[in-house]
């Protein structure tokens, strides 16, 4: 269905000036006149106005990041905009590549366990000092420690010792397996041969942070005029629920071949609104594509639509660690079962999604994705098993589950929750109540374990069975299920340090059964990455984890 609204748009940002005002004598010659003058000086604000907008990218970046600290940040949000103010040993390229970063090359032991770093001679923070070895160490260690507190300090896990330090464990910092040899050589010992390490340091949490400035702002180092990176552009505004400006930072390393001088970050939690802005010309890319609206964006803007592959899954989360699904794997697969994933998929989300029966998606590099056994029945088949699993957990129509689904602010995800709400009514009686949380509050509620059910997300950081597998680790920091199977621990930590690739991948998919058999989560779609670009947007490439760096692109005039 079409938003049946006809759009017209002034041009951006254009107001008349009092200072401009024009004063007309009286005669039909000085009112030509004058009205040339006023068409000459409204065509000039209004060409200027344009060709400014043409200088900069604006992009719909969907929530309000919650932070822009490199080792605190967990959405993509907040992963969107670092990528474009920092920049890691190693980077992406368009395509999603791995390329030399802050570091030109780099060596790597015969045993694959002592990775050699050589940084640029050119590398320079935003304020012009340069970008050291001693940098990175001082990073690295910031990542892993426990003050730090970050979510995602497990993504430096392969570093010798990282894991010991962050538990606490291990209470010297000067143990992380990360050795400056001279300014610009820095040494990384893992505990053992880790093939994606290298994407590894691609993400946020390998990014290098500004010691001086962290010491001197504290926890406000990432605001305007205190924030310095080494990335491509550097932040110069935020305004909350408003937008994110950034600037090209001359100082960056390869900034002659950073095309777009400017770029603003657009918050817009509601898709619609998202969409409605970009039909009028205020946004060149949106974040997504909101799903009542898609079959009207497929016939009406064909050209822009994007749609790729994605390594991704959206699932529920269930909270293993309290009643009602604690120590009841009946009533949480009785859940599972009820959902009719293709309808979701055919019928609500509509953009080519495919139905989750398993937790990692296809697409990742060397490794078979594994599926619930009653993937391969019909969909009555499998409410008839929820029905049994339903009274098996203790409930009855007369004596009905009610749960609560925690969702944040989207119409995408509302209108998926009342969907899956319907289906378990229907196939079991459930009765559910839907809790719509603005970003941070929920994702605050999810980490403190305050909910019942909860949507969620996972998008992979690398092209790696692992980027999921380890997420269910009892002691990961996203483990917001609260799920703790020693046994899934212990294959997952075992292929971590595996050399025969064999044998990994045997024990990765020996884990994703065992989750699977317990179901903490519901695995319900696997996505693919949706969004609208301008066709003036030039540089733009499909990669299967959406990372759409700014400096990668350029603005044609339209």
């Amino acid at each position: 269905m079409g938003l049946g609204v006809n759009f017209h748009c002034e041009p951006a940002n254009v107001t008349m000036n009092p200072v401009f005002q024009i004063i007309r004598p009286r005669g039909s010659l000085f009112r030509t006149m004058g009205l040339i003058a006023a068409s000459l000086l409204t065509f000039h604000i209004v060409f200027s106005a344009s060709a400014a907008t043409a200088q900069v990218l604006r992009r719909g970046n969907g929530t309000e990041p919650a932070t822009l600290d490199p080792h605190r940040a967990t959405g993509v949000p907040e992963s969107n905009i670092l990528r474009d103010l920092f920049e890691g040993l190693v980077t992406e390229g368009p395509a999603g590549e791995l390329l030399p970063g802050a570091a030109e090359r780099w060596e790597v032991s015969a045993d694959g366990t002592i990775y050699t770093f050589y940084l640029r001679s050119e590398g320079r923070w935003s304020n012009g000092e340069p970008v050291t070895a001693e940098d990175f160490r001082f990073s690295l260690r910031r990542g892993v420690a426990p003050a730090t507190a970050s979510d995602y300090s497990f993504i430096l896990s392969p570093i010798r010792n990282a894991e010991d330090i962050t538990s606490g464990r291990i209470a010297e910092p000067e143990a992380l397996g990360v050795r400056v040899i001279d300014e610009r050589t820095l040494e990384i010992t893992l505990k053992a041969p880790t093939p994606y390490f290298l994407a590894l340091l691609a993400h946020t949490m390998a990014y290098p942070v500004h010691r001086a400035s962290l010491e001197k702002h504290g926890v406000r180092f990432t605001r305007p005029g205190n924030l310095v990176g080494n990335g491509a552009y550097r932040l110069v505004e935020w305004r909350p629920q408003d937008r994110v400006r950034l600037i090209r930072n001359e100082n960056y390393r390869a900034a002659a071949t950073v095309s777009i001088p400017e770029v603003h970050y657009y918050p817009t939690e509601d898709q619609n609104t998202e969409l409605r802005r970009y039909r009028a010309g205020e946004l060149d890319m949106t974040a997504t594509v909101p799903i009542d609206q898609l079959d009207w964006v497929k016939q009406n803007l064909p050209g822009d639509y994007k749609v790729a592959p994605y390594l991704g899954t959206y699932y529920y989360v269930l909270n293993v660690a309290k009643p009602p699904f604690k120590n009841n794997p009946n009533l949480r697969w009785a859940l599972s079962l009820a959902i009719n994933r293709q309808i979701l998929t055919d019928k609500v989300t509509k953009g080519g999604q495919i139905p989750a029966f398993g937790w990692i998606p296809p697409g990742v590099q060397n490794y078979q994705p594994q599926k619930m056994d009653q993937a391969e029945m019909d969909q009555e088949q499998r409410e008839r098993l929820a029905r049994g699993m339903y009274r098996a957990a203790g409930y009855l129509p007369n004596n009905p589950l009610e749960v609560e689904i925690l969702y944040n602010t989207s119409e995408g995800h509302k209108m998926i929750a009342v969907a899956i709400a319907a289906m378990w009514r229907k196939a079991l009686g459930v009765r559910t109540r839907l809790v719509n949380r603005e970003w941070k509050v929920y994702l605050n509620s999810r980490k403190q374990g305050d909910f019942m059910i909860a949507r969620a997300g996972w998008i992979g950081d690398y092209n790696d069975a692992n980027t999921f597998a380890e997420l269910m680790l009892s002691d990961s920091g996203i483990n917001d299920a609260g799920y703790n199977n020693p046994d899934y621990d212990v294959s997952v930590r075992k292929a971590a340090l595996t050399t025969d690739l064999k044998e990994r991948v045997r024990l990765l998919e020996s884990a994703e059964r065992q989750l699977l058999a317990d179901h903490p989560i519901i695995p319900i779609y696997h996505y693919v990455s949706q969004s609208l670009v301008r066709p003036e947007v030039k540089g733009w490439q499909s990669n299967i984890l959406d990372h759409h760096a700014s400096q990668h692109l350029r603005l044609d005039e339209p």
